[in-house]
């Protein structure tokens, strides 16, 4: 008995061992879906930009896009989500930009013109480089400063927020943990605890005193409305929860513009009396 006890014992281990090698495997391939290359720019919207190549602490290098404008409200550093380049996001960045914001945005490494392959790890060096290179060349002190994250991008600014302080944090249909967003499905929620992945973005922003908007679409069929209201919760500082109605989570552009960029102009008009 005692021997078919060590036999399970040993067996159940070397299970373990293979599904948490296989996890970490193919993590990488199921966290992140980026384009390689490069097609429409801002160019391509009428807006004049400069790309730029920032490098990173372990030798990557990163492209990244400056959309000045002389007349803007705020610079804004854009974090896009897990799928895609800079290009796929280019009606996005236009928009914001139209908004009048000056905007600085990456493409993480493995994506559009970047180096290398993406990890989680390798995506809080990249916003290092990134904030890096806003706060010693391309820094307005006349204007707020605000880190933007769409969904994987919320964890990127949140990160980016609390190693760095910005006058404020745009959270835009984000997640307070990877784990959370795989709870409705049992077997990947399982073979969660197997990841190094964490995406911890409630933590992130825990030690974060600067203004937060949480904006998430309530009819998001990718992440659950839900998660958005549970990070808004545990945001300590100052916040905001607005919900975009009608929209769901691959809309590069909201479905009600007018109440979206509403909430967006209202809230960096608060942050700017902290620039004065």
């Amino acid at each position: 008995m005692k021997r078919r006890l060590r036999v399970g014992l040993l067996l159940a281990l070397v299970l373990g061992a293979v599904v948490v090698w296989l996890v970490r495997e193919y993590e990488s391939s199921l966290a992140f879906f980026p384009s390689r290359g490069e097609d429409a720019t801002p160019a391509s919207y009428g807006i004049p930009y400069t790309r730029l190549t920032v490098t990173t602490a372990d030798g990557e290098r990163l492209r990244v896009w400056h959309l000045p404008r002389p007349d803007a409200q705020a610079q804004v550093i854009y974090f896009h989500g897990n799928g895609g380049n800079l290009s796929l996001w280019g009606d996005a960045l236009a928009a914001i930009s139209h908004e009048r914001f000056e905007v600085i945005a990456v493409d993480y490494r493995g994506y559009g013109m970047s180096t290398g392959q993406p990890s989680e790890r390798g995506l809080y060096r990249d916003v290092d480089a990134t904030l890096a290179l806003v706060h010693d060349r391309l820094r307005r002190n006349d204007l707020p400063l605000v880190y933007w994250g769409r969904s994987l991008g919320t964890t990127m600014a949140a990160y980016g927020a609390s190693v760095r302080a910005p006058d404020g944090v745009v959270l835009e249909s984000g997640w307070p943990t990877l784990r959370a967003v795989l709870a409705s499905n049992p077997v990947l929620w399982v073979l969660s605890w197997a990841s190094s992945y964490r995406f911890p973005t409630a933590e992130l922003m825990s030690g974060v005193r600067a203004p937060a908007l949480v904006l998430h679409g309530d009819a998001d069929s990718i992440i659950p409305y839900r998660l958005g209201q549970r990070l808004y919760e545990v945001i300590p500082g100052p916040k905001r929860f607005v919900t975009i109605k009608g929209a769901d989570h691959n809309d590069t552009l909201p479905r009600s513009p007018d109440p979206y960029w509403s909430a967006v102009h209202e809230f960096v008009e608060s942050l700017i009396p902290s620039r004065k």
